[in-house]
């Protein structure tokens, strides 16, 4: 590494275990956003300092995944820090964070000044318990080649491509959209074609929901496009959207769509699909590992279980009962004698319930609200009509309604 002053300083390259550990981050757009979620699947303490978010990380505010201070950096926000991340478009207040953490001897990394930095982030690629870490003398995009040469080698894969290899002759590629389902939000349930997509990726437009500690794995120069939909909160319109794959895949770029789940269950995949075909792109579809039957999976509750049920049924709950936009007929999907898994209910999940026990349910038929990385909550039919069985529960809950619940061990 070469300091501010000229002089060249080895790096020492140390894994930091940053867990229950504060650490501040300054500024809060896209940039920041791909810090925050690796820190967070670090399980630091974030602390995050900024007037305004970017939709993803306001939303992760909300839901307490870290600290938001809404308002500009001051003196003393470092104090207990072990590490500060300097991630705003302002030099100015990035130099002044550097310089309160040399200070307080605290390690910084400088997101637009690497030689003024004392803490570098490399280029970090992950395959299930092997971390591959590359730094190359501030030069971002060696380190992201050879981090993605390294990986494929993990993936034991030598003829899937990589980024650098995609363009090694020629004329660039011609543009295309990558819709990829992320899975459930464990960067370990996406799949592989997923992962290497996003190997050749230029431009990201990913969800609030999709796996966003990968955009971190990602090279310095992809364009990473927020467009979080946040219930009750900020959403970016579908027809933005599919404006921002067009654009960019008709400038030649290469646009992965990172969607959760799968993007063709309940995720508007098609609706894409077929604004960028009628724009004359090529789109390939990478399925994901839905919610539906994932989130409920990694809570131990089967879907179907043999001698208990044979099928089930998966509805979006985005809409209650009676609502002239649903298309659910109610009463017959209670008498079906199926698993019903609801997506997008937490706020109409007392009707569905009221409906499903007029066509028939009894009180009694188990309910398991299951949020991925937190223990179901089991209750009954009855409570959920009553709003009791709802307590705490918040999105993205998938709900089961069905004796495959009493499967929980």
């Amino acid at each position: 590494m070469t300091s501010s002053d000229g002089a060249r300083h080895p790096v020492y390259p140390v894994g930091l275990l940053l867990s229950g550990r504060r650490v501040v981050v300054v500024g809060a757009g896209v940039v920041a956003l791909r810090r925050v979620a690796a820190l967070l699947a670090a399980q630091a303490d974030v602390v995050l300092i900024a007037p305004v978010a970017t939709p993803a990380l306001a939303d992760l505010a909300a839901s307490q995944r870290l600290t938001w201070n809404r308002r500009e950096y001051a003196e003393g926000d470092l104090a207990g820090a072990w590490l500060v991340c300097a991630c705003t478009d302002d030099p100015g207040v990035n130099e002044r964070v550097a310089a309160d953490a040399e200070r307080h001897q605290i390690f910084c990394n400088r997101v637009d000044d690497a030689a003024s930095a004392t803490a570098w982030v490399p280029a970090v690629g992950r395959v299930g318990p092997v971390t591959v870490a590359v730094h190359a003398d501030r030069d971002p995009k060696r380190a992201a080649a050879l981090r993605d040469q390294l990986v494929e080698q993990v993936l034991a894969d030598p003829g899937r491509p990589v980024r650098a290899a995609a363009r090694a002759a020629g004329e660039p590629p011609p543009g295309r959209v990558i819709l990829v389902g992320g899975g459930p939000g464990d960067p370990g349930l996406i799949t592989v074609r997923g992962r290497a997509a996003l190997a050749q990726a230029d431009v990201v437009v990913a969800d609030r929901l999709a796996p966003l500690v990968l955009l971190d794995e990602l090279g310095p120069d992809v364009l990473v496009i927020d467009a979080a939909k946040v219930p009750g909160g900020h959403s970016m319109a579908q027809e933005q959207i599919n404006q921002h794959l067009i654009e960019h895949a008709r400038a030649g770029r290469t646009v992965v769509r990172l969607k959760g789940g799968d993007p063709f269950v309940f995720g508007r995949g098609m609706e894409e699909v077929q604004a960028c075909v009628e724009a004359g792109l090529q789109v390939e579809v990478v399925p994901g590992v839905t919610s539906a039957v994932a989130v409920p999976g990694l809570a131990g509750i089967p879907v179907t279980h043999r001698g208990v049920v044979q099928a089930f049924t998966v509805v979006s709950g985005h809409v209650p009962p009676g609502d002239p936009r649903s298309t659910v007929d109610w009463k017959a999907l209670a008498a079906v004698g199926a698993t019903i898994v609801v997506l997008m209910g937490v706020a109409t999940m007392p009707s569905i319930a009221e409906a499903l026990l007029a066509g028939g349910l009894a009180p009694t038929t188990p309910v398991a609200a299951a949020i991925e990385g937190a223990p179901p909550l089991v209750s009954t039919l009855a409570q959920v009509a009553t709003g009791d069985g709802l307590a705490g529960v918040g999105a993205p809950a998938v709900f089961v309604v069905g004796d495959v619940v009493a499967s929980l061990p």
